[in-house]
């Protein structure tokens, strides 16, 4: 199974690659560019009319290799239906962009319902077909809380928190990305020492799959991955949480994407409520982009960041497995 789960991953890797340039050619010759916001930082709107929708090529990288070789157990259809329905959500949102020329898409009460509906379904898969209970593992302390009916809605938090987490932080050419491949290689890891070796090969052929999208999103991005790709890649590491019972160790994990949230939750109070701003702008990269921090220098230390919270939490859930 192993040699399986290699192979996937290498085959996203490639398949990726392989779709990029014929992509990116089809995306130039229909017009399909990114919308940049107008108080977005000013260095940004040089990238206005970069080829967008690049998460199409990366949804199509991770299913081919997984339909072919996957065991397709309720566990990893889980994610993948939770990645392929969020990604929908990303597509429809780019879509609106694109089609109204505007840098506003879906408003963010019709997201929420939307995943609201695709957590109701990674419930009933879970508890269902996965037959899991409805308890939290706390692995800091090695304590389990039994959430009952209230389940269905932590569920929703992780997903909503997740895909907006990955979706703030695809903000720099290759950021996204990078950072998704990491946390992601990390559950990879996770799930291979836990012996679930159809969450393994998922999990590998999203690395592979954002490892080869990097190839073309890496500064100077030629393609970005749009909200298609953002909230596909934040609803599978979601729904590998769920299945790995690791949605409190998510917050470490993910850590790089907790800390994009949180900054602009603290921008959005501190304003609202002091009328100042901690951040010159946020998410909190942007703060550095105005402190005049090179584009690639951010993007290196938040991938920094990003390792360092995932060998923290993989650490974590070692020990908690003894």
């Amino acid at each position: 199974m192993l040699g399986e789960i290699l192979i996937a991953g290498i085959a996203s890797l490639l398949l990726c690659m392989f779709l990029g340039p014929q992509f990116i050619t089809y995306l130039r010759e229909k017009e399909f560019g990114q919308q940049i916001r107008e108080e977005g930082p000013a260095g940004h709107h040089g990238k206005a009319g970069t080829p967008t929708m690049g998460g199409l090529i990366m949804l199509v990288s991770v299913a081919v290799p997984f339909l072919i070789l996957g065991n397709l157990t309720a566990e990893s259809l889980a994610v993948f239906g939770t990645m392929l329905a969020s990604g929908l959500l990303g597509f429809i949102d780019d879509w609106t962009k694109i089609s109204k020329s505007r840098s506003l898409g879906v408003s963010g009460r019709r997201k929420l319902i939307a995943q609201a509906l695709i957590s109701i379904g990674l419930w009933i898969v879970a508890t269902k077909g996965a037959d899991l209970d409805s308890v939290l593992n706390i692995r800091l302390w090695g304590a389990h809380l039994d959430v009952g009916f209230l389940y269905p809605i932590f569920i929703f938090l992780v997903l909503a928190g997740a895909t907006n987490g990955v979706n703030l932080t695809d903000g720099l050419d290759g950021l996204a990305a990078g950072c998704s491949a990491i946390v992601l290689l990390a559950y990879t890891a996770m799930t291979l020492s836990n012996g679930q070796s159809d969450l393994a090969l998922i999990s590998v052929c999203l690395v592979g799959a954002c490892v080869g999208f990097l190839w073309f999103n890496s500064f100077p991005a030629a393609i970005f991955m749009g909200d298609t790709g953002s909230l596909a890649l934040g609803g599978a590491i979601a729904a590998l949480a769920v299945m790995t019972q690791t949605e409190v160790l998510l917050l470490i994990i993910g850590g790089i994407f907790v800390i994009e949230a949180l900054s602009v939750l603290i921008q959005v109070f501190s304003f609202k409520r002091f009328r100042k701003r901690v951040f010159l702008m946020a998410p909190v990269h942007h703060h550095f982009e105005l402190m005049a921090w090179s584009e690639t220098k951010i993007i290196l230390r938040f991938w920094i960041i990003a390792g360092i919270c995932s060998a923290i939490g993989f650490t974590l859930f070692q020990q908690s497995l003894k």
